[in-house]
């Protein structure tokens, strides 16, 4: 039921304040300067209340409340810490299109870890590299953690609307492609050798397409040699996916499963003086590698894009090579579908040869 005050100011002015009190819900309250509009209020948040309408929750509830509701379903943690750091104490009515738009903005201009050129070789040339800055696919990243967090807020009815619904998300580009030559592969697989640590590191991810914290953050319990399989429990995108365990990375596992310390179940676990770190560092032996091998504009991540090139010009179609590299949609591996281009044909032809219109 609602309640409508007159108060006045020390000025003279007139105010009505409207408070609203139903039996099961918190009580909601505003100020009007004329009492047409107080009660034209009361009657449509009564009703939007009785309705199930009202998300007076908005105006009492924080980012940071939404936030520690929804972290238990969060898949990227840590764009949702950046968040976090942005709208924190910020009521959920605050959290526009318009803020979003500019913290948006303010992420594309904002430069990266990266060079955005490879090194020289001259310290004074490397020393004035410039920084990259964010790619739209990785702003984009950080709006789906807000996104899907403002999502649970209207699930559980603390606010009417989504505001990212009207945040207009950065063109992504078509994406990278840069893998291992036939002359390059071995040269690459020559110079990790002498460090055993990044030969295995590097023929794991070539022989799985893997991801780098996929493969330095694996443990032996993951390891199944007698199905010849590795599972990986927690994945960027939050799904179960298992990896072949073949070849000489199969070999190279045997080995150190022999002589592995039974007090760390780590694979590649840290050296004693990186007690904080997660896993083996080894980013000073893969630049050596690289540079000794003569390698240009390589990194890491390329090694899962050779994995998946050489399985489509082998033939393996892109619904194969998404499911080896855990991708959800074939969006992502589109940008292999041209090295497949023969292995189109021959199928092709054999479809012509059962019609019985082939050559």
């Amino acid at each position: 039921m609602a309640t409508i005050q007159r108060r006045s100011g020390r000025d003279g002015d007139v105010t009505y304040r409207v408070q609203i009190r139903l039996k099961g819900y918190p009580p909601e309250t505003a100020s009007f300067q004329r009492l047409t509009d107080a009660k034209e209020w009361a009657a449509k948040t009564e009703t939007a209340i009785r309705a199930g309408r009202h998300f007076g929750q908005s105006k009492r509830r924080t980012f940071n409340d939404l936030a520690d509701e929804y972290q238990v379903h969060a898949k990227n943690i840590k764009c949702l810490g950046h968040w976090r750091k942005i709208f924190g104490n910020d009521l959920l009515d605050k959290i526009t299109p318009s803020r979003i738009n500019k913290e948006r903005d303010k992420l594309l201009s904002e430069a990266t870890s990266r060079f955005a050129t490879p090194a020289t070789g001259n310290p004074e040339l490397d020393a004035k590299r410039q920084r990259s800055l964010r790619t739209g696919s990785t702003v984009n990243r950080y709006l789906a953690a807000l996104s899907s967090c403002l999502s649970y807020g209207v699930r559980m009815e603390w606010i009417e609307r989504n505001p990212c619904e009207r945040v207009t998300k950065p063109k992504e580009g078509e994406g990278r492609v840069r893998f291992l030559t036939d002359e390059e592969r071995p040269r690459l697989l020559d110079a990790c050798l002498p460090h055993p640590d990044l030969y295995l590191a590097v023929v794991l991810a070539l022989t799985t397409g893997a991801r780098q914290a996929e493969i330095m953050t694996l443990r032996w319990h993951q390891i199944d040699f007698k199905r010849q399989v590795i599972t990986l429990d927690k994945t960027k995108n939050g799904d179960k996916r298992a990896l072949a365990l073949v070849g000489e990375a199969f070999t190279l596992l045997q080995e150190r499963a022999k002589v592995r310390n039974l007090k760390d179940d780590r694979i590649f676990p840290p050296t004693k003086y990186a007690k904080k770190a997660q896993y083996l560092d080894l980013r000073a032996q893969w630049e050596g590698a690289l540079k000794k091998a003569d390698i240009k504009d390589f990194h890491w991540h390329d090694l899962r894009h050779t994995a998946a090139s050489y399985l489509a010009m082998s033939g393996v179609s892109l619904v194969e090579i998404a499911k080896v590299l855990g991708h959800r949609t074939m969006q992502m591996v589109a940008r292999y579908s041209h090295l497949s281009e023969g292995h189109i044909v021959a199928t092709g032809e054999k479809l012509a040869a059962r019609l019985g219109v082939g050559k």
